[in-house]
């Protein structure tokens, strides 16, 4: 069977020979320098412009969005920085090489090119096209200064860097700002912790935190995954207390460390997958610490004597009022906790707090459900 008409099998034969002949053409075409020199610098300049432009993207949504005075630095470091290095260049031959006219480029899109659903979806664009830009400038750098190439890819992998550090710090952010009750379950019981967890769950507490000090690794692995479970089902986020090990192998949504324990760097090394991250302050010098930390959100307390820790010294509702001032300009959330009631918390909301964290008033009570729902009440009830 012939799969060619001989009058099809000639065209096409005609049809390789020309494309041959045109390859041939272009491969054997006297070498112009001038014309070699233009394209690499409009190049240059084209992913320039564009790596630039990312960029901004990049920095405004640091600034803007998660209101991140050390990322927005970063952003804009990596920008001048940029500059500074294409500043070494021929600013005459960039200019003049451009050509948005005659760029056979402008124009063509693809299916999806410019749809975006939110700002993170600006946020993965601009990243991928800055790490794309700056690969390409670094590639056709090298012809000409191969030095700057050099330091041109030192920012592609600044920018791989800066990523993932916006990405693991915004997304928690997101989901912690919603929390206004945030209840702790203290025991070392397993189906108490379980008992509980259901009852808050039915409740509407918005997040609740598994703090199991004293119960053998792998028994605390199982209760985690099943806590966990019970908390992902009715869109509760879920805390491990102290051990991110634990937080990480039962997918909890993040974990809470204490002033001695692992630093917020070292909990982000661990991670798997963004994780909401919490640290205790009980003053403001360990709050400016744990701001300059970067977590996701810092307790306040305790407000007031608490049962869960006797003897701990009361940092008070100054305490809350000057941190969330201090608070007010970054995107770091806030938990006020620590002898927090239904009958005392108005005292903290209006200390300006916006999210309480609750133990024994809660856990310790004839129905844990129906406290919860007397705190989330007198929450949204306040009046600021």
């Amino acid at each position: 069977m012939r799969l060619f008409s001989s009058s099809a099998a000639k065209s096409l034969s005609c049809d390789l020979a020309l494309g041959a002949f045109s390859l041939l053409n272009f491969a054997f075409r006297p070498y112009n320098p001038a014309r070699m020199e233009r394209g690499i610098y409009r190049i240059i300049d084209a992913n320039f412009n564009r790596a630039r432009e990312a960029i901004r993207v990049v920095e405004e949504f640091c600034r803007f969005v998660l209101n991140c005075d050390s990322l927005t630095r970063r952003a804009k470091q990596l920008r001048h920085e940029l500059c500074a290095a294409i500043n070494n260049l021929d600013a005459d031959k960039l200019i003049c090489s451009r050509d948005t006219l005659g760029d056979v480029g402008v124009g063509q899109v693809v299916d999806d090119q410019l749809s975006r659903n939110d700002l993170r979806d600006c946020l993965t664009a601009a990243c991928k096209r800055l790490t794309e830009a700056l690969r390409a400038l670094a590639e056709t750098v090298q012809i000409i200064n191969p030095p700057l190439a050099k330091s041109i890819e030192k920012l592609r992998y600044d920018t791989y860097a800066l990523e993932k550090d916006i990405v693991t710090f915004a997304d928690p952010i997101e989901k912690f700002k919603k929390v206004g009750l945030y209840v702790i379950i203290s025991s070392n019981f397993p189906a108490d912790v379980i008992s509980i967890t259901n009852k808050c769950v039915a409740g509407k507490a918005d997040c609740i935190q598994l703090r199991a000090k004293d119960i053998p690794d792998d028994a605390l692995l199982s209760l985690a995954k099943e806590f966990v479970k019970i908390c992902r089902e009715s869109d509760v986020l879920s805390i491990i207390n102290d051990r991110i090990d634990i937080a990480v192998a039962s997918g909890a949504d993040g974990v809470h460390l204490g002033q001695n324990d692992l630093s917020v760097e070292h909990t982000r090394n661990l991670e798997l997958s963004p994780l909401i991250i919490g640290k205790s302050t009980h003053c403001v010098d360990q709050l400016l610490a744990a701001r300059a930390e970067n977590p996701t959100y810092v307790a306040l307390g305790p407000v007031f004597e608490t049962e869960t820790k006797p003897g701990e010294a009361v940092a008070g509702l100054d305490y809350v009022t000057e941190a969330v001032k201090l608070l007010a300009d970054g995107c770091i959330c806030h938990v006020a906790i620590g002898g927090i009631t239904v009958e005392n918390i108005e005292q903290v909301l209006g200390a300006g707090a916006m999210a309480f964290a609750v133990c024994s008033a809660i856990t310790d009570s004839e129905d844990p459900a129906d406290r919860c729902s007397q705190f989330k009440a007198k929450i949204a009830g306040f009046k600021r």
